[in-house]
């Protein structure tokens, strides 16, 4: 996830960088969701990963995905704050 911080949604890679945050999330919710401390040590970034998907009704098509960027993005930049301040649980 920290390696598309820098990144931004250009016309020539739009797709790309909104289909990689995407991921991104989802793969920190799923190691979030297996780690030994239980999925209870993280429910901000779960609950935030819920909410996105409840938006997105499971459709990761560019199309969505860009009418729901400013909620990806945003998502992702909560999260970022979060692990911020739990250094411990992201060496």
């Amino acid at each position: 996830m920290q390696a598309t911080l820098d990144g931004s949604c250009t016309p020539s890679e739009c797709s790309y960088f909104l289909g990689r945050v995407h991921d991104e999330l989802h793969g920190l919710d799923a190691a979030m969701k297996a780690d030994p401390k239980g999925p209870g040590h993280f429910p901000e970034p779960i609950a935030l990963i819920a909410k996105l998907d409840a938006e997105l009704g499971g459709d990761r098509s560019f199309k969505n995905l860009k009418e729901h960027q400013t909620l990806l993005i945003g998502t992702r930049d909560k999260i970022n704050t979060w692990m911020q301040g739990h250094p411990d649980d992201y060496r």
